[in-house]
């Protein structure tokens, strides 16, 4: 009896992961090995304060839930110790705290990760976390959109000034 229980406790965590898998924008799988206390509950705090949920998973585990989520291709980088994070919300805010910290911290090491349902690698991550952020895009877009505006007023501000000069 107890022994049906845990096994429909691991088929529940694995679904749960599942689930997390399908919904998320972004997924990062990192290496965690070598990072202290301080600087794991360190970057726990920079990600729960962006949305984005951290876990330490069992790799078998994983492999069920990416087995259910159809990213099976993802299992390649799953070994040794494996942190992963669940970014909602943003697609670059999760690839882009876990970089940064990386670049801090050489103990955490990127391996892999899921953007909009497709597995990426590190050297794709790194270029993700690379992009502005939501608020930069926009702020870039704006400032495209207004400059045909601002320069033809500009363009009219000199015709006027120079028939004021040759008057």
């Amino acid at each position: 009896m107890a022994n049906a229980k845990v096994i429909q406790a691991k088929q529940e965590a694995v679904e749960v992961v599942a689930a997390k898998l399908r919904e998320s924008v972004t997924t990062v799988v990192a290496d965690y090995r070598g990072l202290n206390v301080a600087q794991i509950t360190e970057l726990r705090k920079q990600l729960r304060e962006a949305g984005i949920e951290f876990q330490v998973l069992k790799n078998t585990l994983l492999r069920r839930a990416t087995a259910a989520a159809e990213l099976t291709e993802l299992d390649a980088v799953l070994t040794g110790p494996t942190a992963i994070a669940f970014g909602k919300d943003d697609a670059v805010s999760a690839a882009k705290i876990l970089n940064d910290f990386a670049k801090r911290n050489d103990a955490l090491e990127l391996k892999g990760g899921v953007v909009e349902g497709r597995v990426i690698g590190v050297e794709e991550i790194k270029a993700l976390a690379e992009l502005p952020s939501r608020e930069g895009l926009l702020s870039m877009l704006l400032s495209v959109l207004q400059a045909p505006m601002r320069n033809f007023a500009l363009a009219v501000k000199a015709v006027a000034e120079k028939e004021e000069q040759s008057a």
